[in-house]
């Protein structure tokens, strides 16, 4: 009779154990109840709808996977790395970097969020008025006579960002519902001006940091041309570091309103 009793007890440890794995891996598996769901395709809702959230949730929502967007952390980059070959050279990296602004993003136009996600390429298209940009720099480099080797902080601003983000998605499937991987972001971007000042390029001659800073904003355009794959690069991971986690958490069928359900109006 022992034996018996410890076989039921374990049975039912068993059984709770599993309901409550169960519990845990289905937890803030669905959009809160307090975004607003679109149709599949509704541009329009979509797009209200991202807004409402990027205003009302700069310091990001954990129950659906959103970061802050306030404050957004980005991985180590290498801007600049030409061949250390002649007379004019230079290298430049960049760390312990965070954006400022995204929080300010307007959507202005989604395409491609149907009910098969993989049908096309799915876009989004917005505006950020100032995108800050703060880091510490390591810079190495050769210009003619002129010999650079510095170490400082940087700090930029892009301003008038437009963007668009075309994503190319794969889906999973987990507990019966898709949930989205992106396998390739594409940015585009464009602004209207790109302010920068980089301290301590010559810790021993601040006015030789200061000449050498305005000719980077004088000539910020040429700058920009050369550099721009480089920040794409960079773009397309802060972009991808920010919506990835929501795909995994959200599964894209959740993310819509059902065939039977009715639109809530917040």
């Amino acid at each position: 009779m022992v034996h018996i009793q410890v076989s039921r007890n374990m049975r039912i440890v068993f059984v709770v154990s599993i309901i409550l794995q169960l519990f845990i891996a289905c937890k803030c598996q669905t959009l809160p109840n307090f975004i607003k769901k679109c149709r599949f395709g509704d541009s329009k809702c979509i797009i209200e709808s991202m807004n409402a959230v990027i205003k009302r949730y700069p310091r990001g929502l954990a129950a659906m996977g959103m970061k802050p967007i306030d404050n957004v952390d980005i991985k180590d980059s290498e801007i600049w790395n030409n061949a250390e070959v002649g007379g004019v050279w230079f290298k430049f990296k960049l760390f312990n970097q965070v954006n400022y602004g995204f929080e300010n993003a307007t959507i202005t136009r989604i395409k491609g969020f149907g009910r098969d996600p993989t049908a096309s390429t799915m876009e989004i298209h917005g505006r950020i008025p100032s995108l800050i940009h703060k880091g510490s720099y390591i810079a190495n480099g050769r210009v003619w006579l002129i010999a650079l080797n510095a170490t400082g902080e940087s700090t930029s601003d892009f301003q008038n960002l437009r963007f668009v983000l075309k994503l190319k998605v794969i889906p999973e499937y987990r507990n019966n519902k898709r949930y989205l991987k992106i396998y390739e972001l594409v940015p585009i971007v464009n602004i209207s001006r790109w302010i920068v000042w980089l301290d301590t390029l010559f810790p021993e001659n601040m006015d030789l940091t200061i000449t050498l800073n305005e000719v980077l904003n004088a000539n910020w355009l040429e700058f920009w041309n050369e550099l721009e794959p480089a920040f794409l690069s960079v773009f397309s991971s802060v972009f991808t570091g920010m919506i990835e986690d929501i795909f995994h958490k959200i599964s894209y069928d959740d993310m819509f309103l059902k065939d039977n359900e009715t639109e809530i109006n917040y």
